[in-house]
Order: structure tokens, then sequence, then C-alpha cells
């Protein structure tokens, strides 16, 4: 079984794929970058304020689905510069039950959709 999962309380698709997708047992979500539903642009700010923006969007898609961040067993965190990582990582942990914490990649990547700093994608399950 496989569900598309399409909220409006987080960024509509900017290309052809899925908000997320279902598989019964587990969910997977696109990579959210810090895009504000309710105005289609990244929002200003740091990587903190990115970071938050993206994992606001993540848990969206898993509220859409009656799931909560608890859900999460593995995220891949693509950031633009390293250098960011201690500031991402601190707006990261305020999202997941410590003790709980999911595995996870964070990776510095050349570049990222529409110039953001953060995108972030979650694996989850039911």
């Amino acid at each position: 079984m496989k569900k598309i999962i399409s909220t409006p309380n987080a960024p509509a698709a900017i290309g052809p794929y899925s908000q997320g997708i279902d598989c019964g047992t587990f969910v997977v979500t696109s990579g959210q970058i810090p895009i504000d539903p309710a105005t289609g642009n990244i929002v200003d700010g740091d990587i903190t304020a990115q970071t938050r923006r993206s994992l606001e969007n993540v848990k969206a898609i898993l509220e859409s689905n009656g799931m909560t961040m608890d859900n999460v067993v593995k995220t891949t965190v693509f950031l633009a510069h390293m250098s960011d990582f201690a500031a991402m990582n601190a707006v990261y942990a305020e999202y997941f039950t410590e003790g709980q914490y999911p595995a996870r990649s964070a990776v510095e990547v050349g570049a990222l959709p529409k110039g953001a700093l953060v995108e972030i994608e979650t694996i989850c399950y039911k």
C-alpha cells in the first residue's frame, strides 16, 4: 500500500515529488527546506531559524498523517555549510525526545534548492 501525504501546513512540492509517502508501517518525508507554507518563501534568518522552519514542515507532514516527531527513526540533514552544524544541532535537539533520538546523517552539500542553508528528510515508523 502506498498513500501520498499532502498538507497545506507544509510547503507544496516545488517539483515532481510528494511531501511524503505512507507505506503502511513506515512513512518517508521528502527533504524539507525552510519554506514558510503561508508565503512560499524561504524564511528570513540564519541556520537556527531555517532549521526550525524545516523541522516544523516535517512535523506538519507527520501530524497530517496522525504521527509525531517521536515516530521518526532516521533523518538526513543536508547543510550548505558544515560550520552551521552546532547551531543546527541545538535546534534539532528541541524536536526529539532525549534518549529517543533518531538515527541521523548530516552532510555538507554544494548547494540546496532556493539557496536554503538546510534541508531535512525523514524515515518514520508507525
